[in-house]
């Protein structure tokens, strides 16, 4: 007799996972396109992993990406809100129980035996990326339409201060993207769910 087979991913939330991922590739390359056109550290990033060829290349790539993770990511917090989803995964959440999994994922004794349920660390690390990307959309829309915002521009701190926070949480999001794809090559499995969804 076979085991019943569990969905661990819905449809909804595999597909706007694997949109999500697809315009944060577009708007990081373009991104560092639009920064090399105006640098404000004394670094630039290489053009063969920019995306536009020219500075209104990329805006174009970049707005169009930003429309998909805007609309996409809307849907995305939308259904978790809706199924109740955001609530069952992501909380009850402490700082206790993040030391404690973080201490145990530094020594190798996290499980990972059940992928439907998120560890403290794991909680933590996905509301920071919907935080972060509301803050990457906020300080992106002070960047596109600086005069039609002057109240979001004057909470950022102004265009210049908007475009910093635009480029450190990026930044951030970067260095997610990083951890998560190391913690997919740990765990292999976790890649096999977000595909079939079970």
């Amino acid at each position: 007799m076979t085991e019943p087979v569990h969905t661990i991913h819905p449809v909804w939330l595999r597909a706007t996972h694997w949109l999500n991922a697809i315009a944060v590739v577009i708007l990081a390359m373009s991104g560092w396109r639009i920064y090399n056109a105006a640098p404000f550290f004394d670094f630039q990033f290489a053009k063969a992993i920019t995306l536009g060829g020219w500075l209104g290349g990329a805006i174009q790539w970049h707005f169009a990406a930003m429309w998909l993770l805007a609309i996409n990511g809307l849907l995305y917090l939308s259904l978790n809100l809706v199924t109740g989803r955001l609530r069952v995964k992501f909380f009850p959440l402490s700082l206790r129980a993040v030391i404690a999994d973080l201490f145990a994922a530094l020594h190798g004794q996290l499980s990972h035996a059940n992928l439907g349920q998120y560890n403290a660390v794991q909680r933590t690390a996905y509301l920071f990326v919907i935080c972060d990307t509301l803050m990457l959309v906020f300080s992106g829309l002070v960047l596109w339409k600086s005069v039609q915002f002057p109240l979001l521009r004057e909470i950022l701190g102004g265009y210049e201060a908007a475009r910093r926070i635009h480029f450190f949480a990026m930044s951030a999001l970067g260095i997610f993207v990083v951890v998560h794809l190391f913690m997919v090559a740990l765990v292999p499995r976790s890649l096999v769910t977000m595909i079939r969804g079970r």
